[in-house]
């Protein structure tokens, strides 16, 4: 089935477009705290065994969920190209960066008391550790050649 040329019926639409899940800032500030309250209340479980008068014990630990930028958008049923769009969007800049400071505190907190696993995060984060060795004014390093000459062969 073709359509006539010059078919314009989708000109009839009343929007064009999703209409934005956040019309405001304010709005999405407040879904992200309800991201950030849903995290803390919803540790994830280990389960550790221990045997007591030789019954075995199971226990539950509760153990620190991290915040994520994928976990946000997974709560807050957007796409990631989404997220990025709100970054750009005109008066969404503070809140977006807001938001994405609260989850590197939260990570890099939570590794730091030993609560995540340090190396996953200081990846995820972008830590590294590095050292450059240079010469004299960040320059190269001269290389001098010395010889020797073992006593007694003069």
């Amino acid at each position: 089935m073709s359509f006539e040329s010059g078919n314009s019926f989708w000109m009839a639409r009343s929007t064009h477009g999703r209409k934005p899940i956040f019309s405001t800032p304010e709005e999405l500030w407040e879904a992200a705290c309800e991201y950030f309250e849903w995290v803390e209340k919803n540790p994830l479980w280990k389960t550790e065994s221990r045997v007591v008068n030789q019954e075995l014990i199971h226990d539950q630990i509760p153990l620190m969920r991290a915040m994520t930028e994928s976990g946000l958008c997974l709560y807050l049923d957007i796409c990631n190209q989404t997220w990025q769009n709100y970054k750009t969007k005109d008066g969404f800049l503070e809140v977006t960066s807001a938001v994405l400071n609260v989850i590197r505190d939260q990570k890099f907190t939570g590794a730091s008391a030993g609560l995540l696993n340090a190396n996953i995060i200081a990846r995820d984060l972008g830590l590294k550790e590095s050292s450059e060795v240079t010469g004299a004014d960040g320059g190269p390093i001269q290389i001098q050649e010395i010889s020797f000459i073992p006593v007694g062969s003069e």
